[in-house]
C-alpha cells in the first residue's frame, strides 16, 4: 500500500508512506506565504525520488484543520485535484491528530494546541489508551485561558507556557503530513473511519460580500 499524505494546516508538507507507516519521502517549508507554490513541486519531487506515479498510489490523506482560511484550502484543494486525476480515494484527518504522537509519553489526558493567530489556539483533548489516542473534545478555538489545565503538546503550547502546561521537549511541534499519514495509516489497517475533506476552519471567513450600495439621493 502507497499513500501520499499532504497538509497545510500550519505548515506546507507532504509525505508518501507504505501500508506499514514507513516513510518513503517527505517535503516540508514553514513559509506559510507560498503554500500554492510550492505544494505541487514538493509532492512531484517525492514521487519522482521515489520512481512512483501517482497512478501507483492507493490512496490519498488530507489534514482538513483547523486551520488559517488560506492555507487550508491549499492542501485540500491540491489534494482534491489530485485524487480526481488520478482517481484515488481521498480521506480527510484532522490536523491536531497529527500534531504528535503524545500518548507513547505515558500521558492518560492531554491537550493538543496550535496556534491559531489572534491570541488564540485551535486545541482538541485526547485520552490515551492500548497505544492509540482517542478524541474526547474538540476541536475548537480559544483564547489559551479557556483551554483545561492538561499536559499540553504542541506550538500553541509553547507559545503561552504562562497559561498552558506546556511540555517543553514538544512545545513547538507542528502538525505534518507525515505525522497525519501515519495516522491515517493505522485507522485503515483497523478498518476504522476517517472523515471527508470538509475543512474545519471554526472561523468565519474575514472576506465578507458586500452588502447593496446606499442611494446616493
Amino acid at each position: 500500500m502507497l499513500i501520499l499524505s499532504i497538509d497545510t494546516s500550519a505548515i506546507a508538507s507532504a509525505a508518501l508512506l507504505t501500508g506499514e507507516g514507513e516513510t518513503v519521502g517527505t517535503f516540508a517549508t514553514e513559509d506559510t506565504r507560498t503554500h500554492a507554490e510550492v505544494l505541487a513541486p514538493g509532492i512531484h519531487g517525492i514521487l519522482t525520488a521515489a520512481g512512483v506515479t501517482g497512478t501507483q498510489l492507493d490512496a490519498l490523506v488530507v489534514g482538513v484543520g483547523p486551520g488559517p482560511f488560506t492555507g487550508l484550502r491549499s492542501g485540500i484543494a491540491t489534494a482534491r485535484s489530485l485524487a480526481f486525476a488520478w482517481n484515488k480515494p481521498l480521506h480527510g484527518v484532522m490536523s491536531l491528530d497529527a500534531a504528535l504522537d503524545a500518548w507513547r509519553l505515558g500521558v492518560d489526558e492531554f491537550i493538543v494546541a496550535t496556534d491559531a493567530r489572534r491570541k488564540e489556539v485551535y486545541w482538541a483533548r485526547y485520552f490515551s489508551t492500548g497505544g492509540t489516542h482517542q478524541l474526547i473534545d474538540g476541536p475548537h478555538v480559544s483564547p489559551p485561558a479557556d483551554v483545561p489545565e492538561l499536559p499540553a503538546y504542541g506550538r500553541g503550547a509553547g507559545l503561552y507556557p504562562e497559561l498552558l502546561r506546556a511540555v517543553p521537549d514538544f512545545a513547538g511541534t507542528q502538525p505534518t503530513a507525515e505525522a497525519l499519514g501515519r495516522t491515517a495509516v493505522v485507522n485503515l489497517v483497523r478498518g476504522l473511519p476517517l472523515l471527508d475533506t470538509t475543512p474545519l476552519y471554526l472561523r468565519e471567513s474575514d472576506a465578507k460580500v458586500p452588502g447593496p450600495r446606499k442611494r446616493a439621493l
